[in-house]
């Protein structure tokens, strides 16, 4: 199994991982103008790029996503839930879909409360055995922080979905699992994250203060002090959406 994160624009952090064996691979949340970058890695590791994925609608940065699937003649892949939202033909995401990228598994985990697309991608090297190696966590779970709950609006309410999908989706996951987030310090996506750019889940259940609460205060804890919206919120949401060129 190969793997690479890329750091890009608005502290963003992309992902190029997938099977060189088998001659197959994954790009999960490309940011526009990155594409160049993931079609060379590609033939530098003698690969296809076999599904392009957002982990969720993104409204803090212009995605690359389509565009790349279009260079390269894979699927661009969100959640379900998107359906009717955006004006292009998508791979629907469903919790719980595996995708096999030659000796890899990838498990999509639907994980609202960021946003009600949010999905989580759980990753095995099935040569190395059948537990899950690492997690792509998108804006729901970032080093020392939580993803923000506003940007659907209903904050409160979706405050509280996050604390329920935590602590069902992915706080039950082993705590060797490797933590690779959409974000790093700088991100208006969420109060106080960790210039580091990964973690592992008992790290996180050990020292992130958003993990450590019940489910009141944590509604209080994410709701008390938002950042500011993210400039340019509305014209990214329409273009990532195909309702702008």
């Amino acid at each position: 199994m190969f793997f690479k994160q890329l750091a890009t624009k608005e502290s963003t952090l992309s992902y190029f991982f997938g099977c060189g064996g088998k001659g197959k691979s994954v790009a999960v949340d490309v940011v526009a103008g990155d594409e160049a970058w993931f079609v060379e890695e590609a033939k530098k590791a003698n690969v296809s790029i076999d599904y392009v994925i957002d982990t969720h609608v993104h409204a803090d940065h212009y995605s690359g996503g389509r565009k790349l699937a279009q260079l390269v003649g894979a699927p661009y892949c969100l959640h379900e839930s998107n359906e009717g939202r955006g004006r292009f033909e998508f791979e629907h995401l469903r919790d719980g879909q595996s995708l096999d990228i030659g000796n890899v598994k990838v498990t999509v985990l639907h994980t609202p409360g960021h946003t009600p697309d949010s999905i989580c991608l759980l990753v095995t090297d099935m040569r190395r055995g059948n537990l899950p190696w690492f997690i792509i966590t998108g804006d729901t779970l970032f080093v020392g922080a939580i993803g923000r709950p506003d940007l659907a609006g209903r904050e409160a309410e979706m405050a509280g979905v996050l604390y329920d999908t935590l602590h069902t989706k992915l706080l039950p996951l082993p705590d060797t699992l490797e933590i690779y987030p959409g974000h790093q310090a700088g991100s208006l996506c969420g109060a106080g994250l960790s210039g580091k750019p990964s973690s592992t889940l008992g790290f996180e259940k050990h020292w992130n203060p958003g993990l450590a609460m019940n489910k009141a205060a944590f509604v209080e804890y994410l709701t008390h002090e938002i950042p500011p919206r993210p400039p340019e919120m509305e014209a990214m949401m329409r273009f990532n959406l195909g309702q702008a060129a």
